[in-house]
This record gives C-alpha cells, structure tokens and sequence, in this order.
C-alpha cells in the first residue's frame, strides 16, 4: 500500500482515539465536578446543621437553673453557664479560666474531678463558705472529647426536709419507746402468770393476752426500726472491735428471737463450722443484722417451717446465711427488697406474724455496707428463700 495512503489513515486513527479521550476526560471531569457540588452541599448543610445544634445546646445551657461547667484535662474550667455562676456565688463570666480548686475553694471537689477523670464519674458535696451559703451536689462525668462535665445543684432544701424529717422520727420514736416498753413488760408478764397459775381463764381470754403481747411486740420493733433509721441518718459511728466472732454473734443474736419464732410454730438452728476466721466491726449493729434477717423469715415461714443460719469462711470474706422454707421472693421484687420502706405484697405475710415498717432489710444493708461488705437474696418463689451477707474476713484482738 502508498505508504502516504498509511499515514493518511494512521493520522485519522489518532484523530478518532484522541477524539474519544478528550470525550471520556470531558464526561469524568464534569462527573468530578458534580461530585464535587455534592460533598460541598452536603458539608455546607452539616456545617449549617452543627451550627444550629451548637446554638440550641448554648441556649439550653444558659436557660438551665442546674450549673454546668466544662472542665479540661488540666481541670481547668473552659466554659460555665450562668447558673453556675450564681450557684458558686461568683460574677458573670469569671469563671473561665480558673482551676477547679480556684473555682470551688473545696479540696474535696478536685480530688472527685480527679477520679472523675479516671473512674468516669463521681460526686461530692460542699457548703458554701458564706454563712447563708447554700449546700451545693457537684457530679462529675468525663467528657467523650476529654476533660469533664461539672454539675452543680443546689440540694439546700433538700438538706433542711432531711434534718426536719430526722429530728421527728427520733423525738417521736423517743416519746413512744417508754411506755411501749412498759406495756411490753405487762402484756409479758400477764402472759407467764396466765401459762403458769391454775386461774382458770377461758381460752379466749389466754388467746387475747398472747396476742396482746405479740402485737406490742411489732409495735416495739416498728419503734426501734424508726430509731435505727434516725441514727443512720445522722450519720452515727460505728463502734469497731477486731477479732470478732461472727459464729457467736450469729448465734447469740438469733436466740434472741427463740420465743417469737416458737410462737409462730418455726424452729431453727445454727450451723457454723469451728475456727471460722474472725471480722472486725460493731458487734451490736451486726447482731442487729442478723436478728433483722432471722425476723423476717420467721415472719414469710410457713407453720412447722424451718430457719437454718450459717457462717462460713469463703475466700477473703466471712459469709452469714439465713435460709428459710417460706414462700420466697418474687424475681422483680429481688432487687427492691433492700430499699427503704419497701414490702412485699402483704397477702404473703402471715397474719400472725404482723407488718412491720419495711425498714428491716434496708437497715441491714446499710450496716453492712458500713462495714465495706455485701449483703444479697437468693430465692426461688414458693421454694423459700436465703438471705446472706459478706464481710471481710481478718482482725486482730485490739479494740478500736
């Protein structure tokens, strides 16, 4: 072939293929630049969108009556809404800036802010320094960006109810507790001398005066429960003894309620292996555990039903267990029965053994606590319960 006639052709082959790219860059650049638009909408948009949540959150926070504080790494507070400023008794807009210490004047407050940062959260509570200074809670969460979150809310009101609600329960309590003891004493006494001289006295009238004792009995206990409490809440101190015997304990303190189960037709027993390792606490709030917890399952036991106590050495803990045979507790009522003021359905109370103030278990939990141990439930409805709790084994033979 006329090398000209290929070279003609070769021209016009790379014509049409030059042709086609600068086509296809074409469309691409054009796809490009579509592209393009679209991811700078979309962040216009997002950007719009951040913005205006940003506004909404700033203005909820400065609407807030709660105070609010943004706290970085170096506990250093970078933001404050009014609130704050007001609860912390400081002027507008001259909180930023200051350290934590400088912000609260309450060491105790940093050191939560610090395990705050490391724990995740944690609270404190502090008086204002003025004399008419308000009682501020400070909760303290880490920040998913780093740094914290403070807030401040004024529990002054809160404080004052308590106190009031305190002081009445404890001089009502006091005024009752005298002759309530005194009738208790009489109804006992009229009890033993009916059982115990040929006086004739009807049935009826024998059945009268037990259940005149009995009832006393719960009202004396209701009495002394609302005592308890009134000292819980006041923050009473416990009196520490190390190398105490939990076996005995649990042991003396149960025979305290030999009558009252007897009366209820319900034995139990003890069982503790020798040279359980010995605990360091309050000997009276710990008898009081057990006696708390022995009361209440004479009172869910059925007639001829049996209570078994047990102290056991676990680990690094000293275990105390109630079992009973009574008709246990319903799944979701397990974690609510330790609450203050809480019952169970009365239907599944015996008739005969009374009500009670709901304080009983609460009571124990917290005396529990105190001691740095646990208390728990485990039940399985109609198959009876047991109630135990946990302390930390060791001590010596010193009292503190």
């Amino acid at each position: 072939m006329d090398p000209l006639i290929l070279i003609t052709l070769g021209l016009a082959l790379v014509s049409i293929v030059a042709g086609a790219i600068a086509i296809r860059n074409g469309r691409a650049h054009g796809r490009s630049e579509a592209i393009i638009k679209r991811l700078q909408a979309s962040a216009a948009q997002h950007d719009e969108e951040k913005a205006r949540t940003e506004a909404e959150q700033a203005g909820l926070l400065q609407a807030l009556e709660t105070g609010v504080l943004r706290v970085d790494g170096g506990l250093r507070v970078a933001a404050a809404n009014p609130a704050a400023h007001t609860l912390l008794g400081r002027p507008p807009g001259s909180l930023p800036g200051r350290s934590v210490m400088e912000t609260f004047l309450d060491a105790g407050v940093e050191s939560m802010a610090q395990a705050a940062l490391s724990q995740g959260s944690a609270r404190a509570e502090l008086r204002r320094a003025d004399a008419d200074g308000p009682t501020l809670t400070v909760l303290g969460r880490r920040a998913e960006g780093g740094g914290l979150w403070l807030i401040v809310a004024d529990v002054s009101e809160l404080r004052r109810l308590q106190r009031i609600r305190t002081e009445f329960i404890d001089n009502l309590s006091h005024e009752l507790r005298t002759p309530l003891t005194t009738v208790s004493l009489l109804a006992e006494t009229l009890s033993r001398e009916a059982d115990a001289t040929d006086l004739g006295l009807p049935p009826k009238m024998r059945d009268r005066i037990g259940k005149i004792e009995v009832e006393t009995g719960h009202l004396v206990q209701m009495v002394n429960e609302l005592l308890d409490l009134s000292r819980i809440e006041s923050g009473g101190t416990l009196h520490l003894v190390d190398g105490l015997d939990m076996a005995r304990l649990a042991a003396q303190s149960a025979e305290r309620l030999r009558l009252f189960a007897d009366r209820q037709g319900v034995t139990f027993r003890v069982e503790t292996p020798d040279g359980v390792t010995p605990v360091r606490g309050d000997g009276a709030r710990l008898g009081q555990v057990v006696v708390n917890l022995v009361h209440n399952a004479v009172k869910f036991s059925p007639d001829g039903g049996e209570i078994v106590i047990r102290v056991r050495h676990d680990g690094d803990e000293v275990i105390t267990s109630v079992e009973d045979q009574g008709v246990g507790v319903p799944r979701d009522a397990q974690d609510r029965v330790f609450e203050r003021f809480y019952k169970v359905d009365r239907a599944r109370l015996r008739a005969e053994a009374g009500g009670g103030t709901g304080l009983g278990l609460a009571i124990a939990r917290h005396v529990v606590e105190q001691h740095g141990g646990r208390i728990w439930v485990e039940s399985v409805e109609g198959s009876g319960s047991t109630f135990s709790f946990a302390l930390p084994a060791g001590g010596g033979n010193g009292h503190h």
